[in-house]
């Protein structure tokens, strides 16, 4: 059992849910002629990054779908807004988080090398899922899910030593076998470049009206097996994290896990809707008499090496304890 359980406390802000892939269990993608289909302008994310400040939260979670300039629809309105692609945009928001009191942490599946080194001084940390390194019919239609490519971004966040959040996906098709291949890919990676502060063991949910509607989810004693494979297979200071909204964790931490990722009080797992984020008074029913640790975005050893820029220093002095986690509300 781990001496103690960490999590972070976010808002969840889907800058926009256009895409280029069609992932089969997906229900965030939204088509540009949708009623749904969204771009958030500025003034509607301001009042959610001051929400979250005053509800304590330390983190600006930044999730959008991949290439979205790739659907011309897309493409015009964020021209008519005044920005060249998505990511000269998320550059502006995360300036905004910062000038608020929270950490941006984003996650935009693949980024160039460009792109990653554009916001590497305005986040805290940064993730993209690798999900598994096999070739799935689930990710027929996606050509960001190509695992190759994925590997290739990882690895270029740890050759510019970007705090990182990865993670497999368990039940889209898979084998037990890939599982643990994908896991010693990032093993391997981490070895190398020593970025990877988490990996997520995300269990597959299925969605109405998707192509995987019907697939049954994992059971319990499947991601019991995938999160021992993690804690057997990960470096140490590699921590393994599982979904609180997804799973009943306590079996899991029994298991291997340590992190129960992050909760946002003020806004929804828009990757989830469906599942209601637990609360910090449930997180710690869920962990009995483990202890629970509040975490910022970035992890105390990252603290501690300076993995962050100058923009980002005053608020890890602000936010910080001595021993790294998030320092207790007065």
């Amino acid at each position: 059992m781990p001496e103690f359980v960490t999590f972070s406390r976010n808002v969840f802000i889907p800058v926009t849910n256009i895409c280029r892939n069609r992932c089969g269990y997906c229900t965030f993608r939204r088509d540009p002629d949708h009623p749904e289909a969204r771009l958030m302008r500025v003034e509607e994310i301001i009042p959610i990054l001051k929400n979250g400040k005053e509800a304590g939260c330390t983190e600006a979670l930044f999730v959008f779908g991949e290439y979205a300039e790739e659907v011309p629809e897309y493409k015009k309105e964020l021209k008519e807004m005044g920005y060249d692609s998505t990511i000269e945009y998320v550059t502006e928001l995360c300036e905004l988080a910062i000038e608020t009191g929270l950490l941006p942490h984003t996650n935009a599946g693949i980024l160039s090398r460009h792109e990653l080194e554009m916001l590497k001084p305005l986040n805290i940390s940064m993730g993209l899922m690798l999900e598994t390194t096999a070739e799935l019919k689930a990710h027929s239609e996606s050509p960001g899910k190509a695992p190759s490519k994925r590997i290739e971004m990882i690895r270029t966040a740890g050759e510019l030593q970007i705090p990182f959040t990865t993670g497999i996906l368990v039940g889209i098709g898979e084998s037990e076998e890939d599982r643990k291949n994908s896991l010693e890919v990032i093993a391997d990676i981490h070895r190398e470049f020593g970025h990877i502060q988490e990996v997520i063991i995300q269990n597959f949910m299925p969605k109405p009206d998707t192509p995987m509607a019907a697939q049954a989810p994992p059971k319990k004693e499947e991601m019991v097996r995938a999160v021992s494979l993690a804690r057997e297979i990960l470096p140490d200071d590699v921590t393994v994290q599982v979904a609180p909204n997804l799973i009943e964790p306590r079996i899991l931490i029994e298991n291997g896990a340590s992190d129960l990722g992050g909760i946002s009080p003020t806004t929804i797992d828009w990757i989830n809707p469906e599942a209601e984020w637990p609360g910090v008074v449930e997180l710690q029913e869920m962990t009995g008499e483990i202890p629970l640790i509040e975490r910022l975005p970035i992890y105390p050893q990252y603290i501690k090496k300076g993995w962050y820029s100058k923009k980002l220093s005053d608020l890890i002095t602000e936010l910080t304890d001595k021993n790294g986690f998030k320092r207790k509300q007065q």
